[in-house]
């Protein structure tokens, strides 16, 4: 690893004055360096080689601006240096401007830095923090959904930011604010085809809006219906009878014999984790069983051969099918549970995912 000595020259080379050739020898020299842990483990130590790579994303040369932004990739993806990062105070906000930028060349690179730095709670909040003050997620939100609105990026990794995003209660209350049609807009996304991680985004996100117990009447009310939404991918060319066909909601009845499953398996399991959060009251869990869920259900679990999605099926089908609490405990999400009896549970937890690794790995070994 490079001496402090080294490391100030190093630093010299990285200004927008200095020689064109010489700042590419410079940068991808660093590049290489982030790549391994060990290179990211000396970066985090020099707060200023990582400030003039920055200022270096600004730089004439795409080549050189392109560089910069693949290091600070890499360094975000390492949670250990996530405060180096958001440390300095001109990094977020200039970040936030370019993202703006409809024009902008390095959006996707961006949306990428931006979600590897709020999958952890004390950055995310920073991130947060500096997006209602330069941009607001409302904006954030309309840019995901406008088609188009970068033509030199995709900027599907807005996707994950939002989901990293709504692990925030704060950014969870601003995204569900009942006085603007926010959350609506991202629904139909649940089935957009052109981009898993687009669309494995917003399931996450919605997945993560449904921990607030107090707005599932309305999630679940004609102002939001979020049920078809995540039920639809769920949903597979089977036949149902005219009784349970009757009793969905109306974009599930009678499905054609080409009908899809979602193909991404983590998806499918946060569809059905999102169903469970929404059976955590009596409310919920009457339109769940009024909206005739558990028919999707038990096709659905016909047809899964991913052992723990399958297993976060089985936990919805009980909860739809069995005896409703007692008094006092209707609500699932504010039963105080007992240390002995959280112990236990903990222990059974651990049990059933030792038998789920044990399922899959005797699949894999008879598929060889």
């Amino acid at each position: 690893m490079l001496s402090d000595g080294e490391a100030a020259e190093l630093l010299s080379f990285l200004t927008l004055g200095t020689r064109p050739d010489v700042k590419a020898k410079a940068t991808e020299y660093i590049l290489g360096l982030s790549a391994s842990r060990e290179g990211c483990c000396f970066l985090r130590s020099k707060p200023d080689l990582v400030s003039a790579l920055f200022a270096l994303t600004s730089d004439i040369s795409v080549a050189i601006a392109k560089d910069c932004y693949h290091i600070i990739i890499n360094l975000s993806a390492d949670e250990t240096l996530h405060q180096v990062l958001v440390s300095d105070g001109k990094v977020l906000p200039v970040l936030l401007k370019k993202l703006l930028d409809p024009d902008y060349l390095f959006s996707d690179q961006i949306c990428t830095i931006l979600s590897n730095l709020t999958r952890h709670e004390r950055t995310c909040k920073t991130v947060f923090k500096a997006l209602q003050e330069d941009v607001g997620l409302a904006k954030l939100v309309d840019i995901f959904c406008t088609e188009g609105y970068n033509a030199k990026a995709n900027l599907h990794y807005l996707g994950p930011l939002l989901s990293n995003l709504t692990q925030l209660p704060e950014a969870r209350h601003t995204l569900m604010d009942r006085d603007r049609c926010v959350f609506q807009r991202l629904l139909p996304f649940t089935q957009y085809q052109a981009s898993v991680i687009r669309r494995g985004g917003v399931v996450g996100t919605l997945r993560n809006c449904c921990f607030d117990h107090t707005n599932h009447l309305w999630l679940l009310s004609d102002a939001v219906d979020i049920l078809p939404f995540l039920l639809l991918p769920l949903a597979g060319p089977e036949e149902l009878t005219e009784e349970e066909n009757e009793g969905l909601p109306v974009d599930l009845q009678y499905l054609p014999d080409d009908k899809k499953r979602e193909a991404d398996p983590d998806i499918r399991k946060m569809l059905l984790e999102a169903l469970l959060l929404l059976t955590a009251t009596r409310a919920g869990r009457k339109a769940l069983r009024d909206k005739k869920v558990y028919p999707i259900a038990r096709e659905f679990h016909l047809w899964e051969k991913d052992v723990h999605v399958s297993a976060a099926c089985e936990k919805l089908v009980q909860v739809l099918i069995g005896d409703e609490p007692e008094p006092g405990m209707e609500n699932l999400m504010e039963v105080e549970i007992p240390e002995d009896v959280e112990k236990k549970l903990k222990e059974l937890d651990a049990q059933e995912q030792e038998e789920l690794e044990k399922e899959e790995k005797r699949r894999c070994e008879e598929e060889r």
